[in-house]
């Protein structure tokens, strides 16, 4: 950087001022000295305080409004560090509730296609029930038609069997009769 001299007027008296900083920097920086010196020699303007003794005053001022600068500079930067600290946090949260929402997502996918499958199973599953059901119904009026037709052939021979039981009687009362008449006319037995 080149060396930037400026000429200023502090409290009074120029001054030539030489830096490495620009010329407009330099000239404000005068600008803080000369107010400061005005501020405090108009306070102690009545203890009769010399030229040397205000610039020291101003000096020392400055230095102090410098060193609280310099303090809240800092604390700045700590709560910068902190806040950089707390942004990497958020930003640490925020991806692990992106990976856990994708994580939701992917579970909420995978038990919604798990729903898709077991509804069609389901679906699957009435059908075959109704068509087991139609079967059965058929079946049950097969056997139905099947139970009638036994029935009436059993019927049927229960009738056989019972007109050939009464004939049997008959033809034992007939035999009884005849075995009574023929005791009667022979006499014997």
């Amino acid at each position: 950087m080149e060396n930037n001299k400026v000429n200023v007027q502090i409290y009074g008296q120029e001054f030539t001022i030489a830096g490495d900083i620009p010329k407009e920097e330099i000239i404000q920086h005068a600008a803080r000295v000369d107010m400061k010196m005005h501020e405090i020699a108009d306070g102690a303007r009545s203890a009769g305080a010399s030229t040397q003794n205000v610039a020291i005053l101003a000096a020392v001022n400055i230095a102090s409004e410098e060193a609280q600068t310099l303090k809240e500079l800092d604390e700045v930067k700590s709560m910068n560090v902190q806040l950089e600290k707390d942004a990497q946090h958020y930003v640490q949260l925020w991806d692990e509730s992106k990976k856990t929402y994708s994580e939701y997502k992917e579970e909420t996918q995978a038990i919604v296609m798990q729903k898709d499958e077991l509804m069609n199973q389901l679906r699957a599953k009435d059908e075959e029930i109704a068509m087991l059901r139609a079967a059965a119904e058929e079946s049950k009026n097969q056997i139905q038609s099947g139970m009638e037709d036994v029935i009436r052939e059993v019927e049927g021979k229960c009738r056989e069997l019972e007109n050939s039981f009464f004939d049997l009687q008959m033809e034992n009362l007939q035999l009884k009769k005849e075995l009574d008449k023929y005791k009667n006319t022979t006499g014997q037995f």
